[in-house]
């Protein structure tokens, strides 16, 4: 399991979402919807219209694997990082503290709009 209060993941790149329904299919519910995605070398980042799905890839082969499910309504608040100007490879990164003491951090690599990510988490994280 990725213990988010010693670990980062790093080097998220983009994905289509495509490539993650078959992951996660099984715990979204009825009328949840993937956002968007993104992956290092193995694991996986999910981000719905309701949470964060973590998929932490592990063994040899890879077919075994652990789910973490960080639903919005426990942020209790976040930050992101913009690239810099002119960095030849932008990274961006995006920190949650949550209500239960958690923490996590994710840097993305690439193209990332960092800030719709954020739009995203404001607008679920701060409904009513």
């Amino acid at each position: 399991m990725i213990s988010f209060n010693k670990e980062s993941v790093f080097n998220l790149k983009p994905i289509d979402v495509k490539e993650v329904i078959g992951e996660v299919d099984g715990l979204l519910l009825e009328d949840e919807e993937i956002l968007c995605a993104f992956k290092t070398i193995r694991d996986q980042v999910v981000f719905t219209d309701r949470r964060i799905i973590s998929i932490d890839v592990q063994g040899i082969t890879g077919r075994r694997k652990s789910f973490s499910t960080l639903p919005y309504a426990s942020i209790q608040y976040f930050t992101i990082q913009t690239p810099g100007f002119l960095e030849l490879i932008p990274d961006s990164e995006l920190f949650l503290s949550f209500s239960n003491g958690y923490n996590a951090r994710y840097e993305f690599k690439g193209n990332v709009d960092i800030g719709r990510i954020g739009r995203i988490i404001s607008e679920f994280a701060l409904k009513k």
